[in-house]
């Protein structure tokens, strides 16, 4: 998959701020922490992996499936989307 430097370098900043949340909350559940302190900071996991995911879905449809849909394989490119979408409901 091809990533312009700055947009390889977001995804990476992103994943990384994903890991420290889930580092805390993975501490504040073997510290037995208030549940909706370790809800809340689950929360910012979820939060930051979506953002990353919405930066990935971004690079892809600006990339691979533009190039798709010029070569004529627009069906594909837009399958490959909607199966994406289905996994995530």
């Amino acid at each position: 998959m091809f990533r312009p430097k700055d947009t390889q370098e977001r995804i990476v900043h992103r994943l990384k701020i994903a890991r420290g949340h889930l580092e805390k909350v993975i501490r504040m559940a073997e510290e037995q922490e208030y549940c909706i302190d370790v809800l809340h900071q689950s929360q910012a996991v979820q939060k930051a992996l979506k953002e990353t995911d919405s930066v990935i879905l971004e690079n892809h449809l600006k990339t691979c499936a533009s190039d798709a849909i010029r070569k004529g394989e627009t069906e594909k490119a837009v399958h490959e989307v909607m199966e994406v979408f289905k996994k995530s409901h």
